[in-house]
């Protein structure tokens, strides 16, 4: 019987190399219609609220005051 050089912990991870199997497994289920349309719903959502959330961010994300925003305080009338 062929041995290997090298040591193996497990006799099964020896030999698998040399096992072929002749069953072949089942062919894949193509998913439904509306499978194919839950799904592109869910990642359209999901990019939806990504941009939607992007949007809405990039105000407060801005550095400066805008127009029409500025702040006075009393303290600097010149009591």
């Amino acid at each position: 019987m062929f041995r290997r050089r090298e040591a193996v912990p497990f006799t099964f991870v020896a030999e698998a190399d040399r096992f072929r199997s002749n069953v072949t497994p089942p062919p894949r289920e193509r998913p439904s219609v509306s499978e194919v349309a839950g799904r592109t719903l869910v990642g359209l959502t999901v990019v939806a609220g990504l941009v939607g959330s992007l949007l809405f961010g990039m105000p407060s994300m801005q550095s400066g005051a805008a127009d029409g925003h500025r702040q006075q305080s009393e303290a600097s009338d010149g009591r």
